[in-house]
C-alpha cells in the first residue's frame, strides 16, 4: 500500500443563498464549495515549513506590524485575493504559482468541489448543502485513494455544522456508501495553529473568486483577473475538481 493521503479543506463562497450580487440581502456568493490541496503524508511536515517560509517572506511587514508571533498569525484567503492585491503585487501572483508548482511537485494535488446555488431564499438549506459537499468530497477523495491503492484522511476548519460532518462521514464510511479508503471521518482543528489549513484557505480565497466569475461572469467582471492568471494553472494542478454550475 502507498502513502496515506492527507486532504487540508476549508470553505469558499458562502453557505447562504444567493438571488444576485446586486440584491440588498441575499448576494454574497453564488456558489459553496469546499476545496484546499491533498498530499502524500510523508510530505507534510516539509511542506508546513516552506509555506510558512513562503508566508513570513510575502507578508513579512503586516506580521511585524500585527505583534504575534509568525507561526500564529494568518492571513484570510477571503483578504489576500482581493482585485486589488492581485492585480498590483506581482509578488503575490508569483507566490501562488510557486504554492501550486510546489504541491504538484511533491506528489500532490489542488481539489475543491463547488456547487452553484440557485434555490430561492424560502427553499435554500444550508445544512443540507454542506452534508451533500461532504458525500460528495469524500466520494472523490476516495476514487482517488482507490485507484492509488492508498487510503486517506480529510483535517478541516473548525466549523458550526461539526455534528453534522461527522454524522455524514460516519454514514459514508460505514452505511451504504462503503468509503473504505477513509481512516477517520474529518478532525477539525483551529487554522491559526496549522499552516498546512492556512494554505488550504488562502487556495479557497482565490477558487471562491475563479468560481464566482466562472458561473457568473456577468456580474463579476472585476474577477476576470482570477481566470487570466489562474485558471490554466489551477485546472492543472487540480484532481477530481469542479463547480456543478446550473443550466
Amino acid at each position: 500500500m502507498n502513502t496515506l493521503y492527507v486532504a487540508y479543506l476549508d470553505e469558499f463562497g458562502h453557505a447562504g443563498p444567493f438571488v444576485s450580487r446586486n440584491d440588498p440581502r441575499y448576494r454574497t456568493s453564488p456558489v459553496f464549495g469546499l476545496g484546499g490541496f491533498v498530499l502524500p503524508s510523508d510530505q507534510i511536515r516539509s511542506f508546513a515549513t516552506w509555506f510558512y517560509q513562503l508566508k513570513c517572506r510575502l507578508l513579512r511587514f503586516e506580521i511585524d506590524r500585527s505583534g504575534e508571533e509568525p507561526y500564529r498569525w494568518e492571513k484570510k484567503g477571503s483578504a489576500l485575493y482581493t482585485t486589488k492585491n492581485v492585480t498590483r503585487y506581482r509578488e503575490l501572483r508569483q507566490a501562488t504559482f510557486r504554492i501550486l508548482n510546489h504541491i504538484e511537485r511533491i506528489g500532490g494535488m489542488v481539489f475543491y468541489v463547488g456547487i452553484q446555488k440557485t434555490h430561492p431564499p424560502d427553499r435554500h438549506n444550508s445544512k443540507r448543502i454542506y452534508r451533500a459537499l461532504i458525500r460528495e468530497t469524500i466520494k472523490r477523495l476516495n476514487q482517488h485513494a482507490y485507484e492509488n491503492d492508498t487510503h486517506f484522511m480529510m483535517i478541516l476548519d473548525e466549523h458550526a455544522f461539526r455534528t453534522e460532518i461527522v454524522e455524514e462521514a460516519s454514514i459514508q464510511m460505514f452505511g451504504d456508501g462503503n468509503r473504505d479508503r477513509l481512516i477517520e471521518p474529518p478532525l477539525q482543528v483551529e487554522s491559526h495553529l496549522y499552516q498546512t489549513l492556512q494554505c488550504a484557505d488562502w487556495l479557497c480565497g482565490l477558487i471562491g473568486r475563479f468560481a464566482c466569475y466562472e458561473v457568473l461572469p456577468e456580474q463579476y467582471p472585476d474577477l476576470e483577473w482570477s481566470s487570466r492568471y489562474f485558471r490554466a494553472r489551477l485546472l492543472k494542478t487540480a484532481r477530481r475538481s469542479g463547480i456543478r454550475k446550473d443550466k
